[in-house]
């Protein structure tokens, strides 16, 4: 999410400038890729770049195609095959071994579902979306819609461009689905006598850092949590520590009881714990609080494990019995073993166990995983698939 922000930060400032955009998005891979579908970039009609949608290699060329396209004001996809060692017509021998398809969309300020519009929307609030980006891979010169539909989870709104009442009929059944399973797939759907290909994108908000703890140790975690583009509150009984002062990275900082906490906080399913006040009865308190939140699925308790099996007895003694599957969410020592010792390397610790957790994956070196580092959603439709289980796009995996 940090880079779509940036984004729309860049896009404001672009039109108050008076400047011309166009937002380039990765909206196909086959086989590997630096980035995945979904990845933009924001290019400014004087050159300037926000985002990205490789690892360097290809938004040289990829400016030029996103001048011409504010030029000619038309959508356009652009192919790079990467697969080939020895080419160099892009100038630089690319190694991905990959194809990646680029949409390239000039952004009219005055269309109120203009792609920037339509993410700006996205972000208003904390909550789930849907993106549909549509394309055509067997015509360059056929239609490309781009960037056309937004669904809402909380607000239960569908904004689109003029595509017309069919495609959107297409569309209202797809995003359902892409929030059932939570994750993004291709599509195809049929517009003006054609087929187009659909980039059916879950957008999740930005991940939710709640840090109990005020003290000297908690500023890096902070910091670099502000990095991630992660919504950053950090929480602590002393008003003389919990200052905006001392956290100016942190969206907001609360002076609160353990048992105020989550009064003064809103939270859902992207959001996390980190329990290090150095306080072991408000680490507790706040403990007891956290423990049957149903959205959380992190609490990371800073210590030794002497320290949290002692809350667990103390919690006992009180008649409150930790259930294994409440345990489960529950990591102390926090962090991957990584070795750390200072404030700065523990924070890099914690918030790596953090994305491990949200992503399901284990942390391991990426050199001993057996599976491809990257999930790929790039499996052809079947259009005419009798059942509309039969005409999801299976998973596939490839390295990357």
């Amino acid at each position: 999410m940090k880079e779509i922000t940036d984004i729309i930060k860049s896009y404001e400032l672009a039109v108050a400038a008076g400047k011309k955009t166009a937002l380039a998005t990765v909206v196909h891979v086959e086989g590997s890729s630096y980035r995945r579908p979904g990845a933009r970039m924001l290019v400014t009609d004087d050159g300037q770049l926000t985002g990205a949608i490789s690892g360097g290699c290809l938004e040289g060329d990829a400016l030029r195609k996103a001048l011409l396209a504010i030029s000619q004001q038309k959508n356009k996809l652009v192919t790079y095959d990467t697969t080939d060692d020895n080419d160099t017509t892009l100038g630089v021998q690319l190694g991905c071994n990959g194809i990646v398809h680029i949409l390239f969309e000039p952004i009219h300020r005055d269309d109120a579902a203009n792609p920037i519009a339509l993410l700006k929307k996205a972000l208003e609030k904390r909550q789930n979306a849907v993106v549909i980006t549509l394309f055509s891979l067997n015509s360059r010169s056929a239609s490309q819609p781009g960037t056309c539909f937004l669904n809402l989870e909380t607000d239960k709104i569908t904004i689109h461009n003029a595509l017309g009442h069919n495609v959107l009929e297409q569309m209202l059944p797809e995003a359902e689905l892409v929030k059932e399973r939570q994750e993004s797939f291709f599509r195809e759907f049929a517009f003006n006598g054609q087929k187009l290909t659909g980039f059916v994108e879950y957008l999740r908000p930005a991940p939710a850092l709640i840090i109990a703890g005020a003290g000297n140790d908690t500023i890096p975690l902070s910091e670099m949590a502000h990095i991630l583009g992660w919504d950053v509150t950090v929480v602590d009984g002393r008003n003389g520590h919990a200052t905006k002062q001392r956290f100016p990275k942190a969206n907001n900082v609360v002076v609160a009881k353990p048992s105020e906490v989550l009064s003064k906080i809103e939270t859902d399913a992207q959001t996390f714990f980190v329990l290090m006040t150095h306080n072991y009865n408000y680490d507790l308190a706040l403990l007891k609080e956290l423990i049957n939140l149903e959205a959380c699925i992190y609490i990371g308790a800073l210590g030794p494990k002497k320290k949290l099996e002692r809350m667990y007895g103390d919690l006992r003694n009180e008649g409150i019995e930790v259930t294994d599957e409440q345990k489960t969410k529950i990591f102390g020592p926090v962090g991957l073993d990584v070795g750390a010792e200072t404030s700065e390397e523990i924070a890099l610790s914690v918030l790596a166990e953090i994305k491990a957790v949200l992503n399901g994956r284990t942390g391991i070196s990426l050199r001993k995983k057996p599976e491809p580092i990257h999930s790929r959603s790039d499996q052809k439709v079947d259009y005419h698939k009798s059942t509309r289980e039969d005409f999801l796009c299976e998973i596939q995996t490839s390295q990357s």
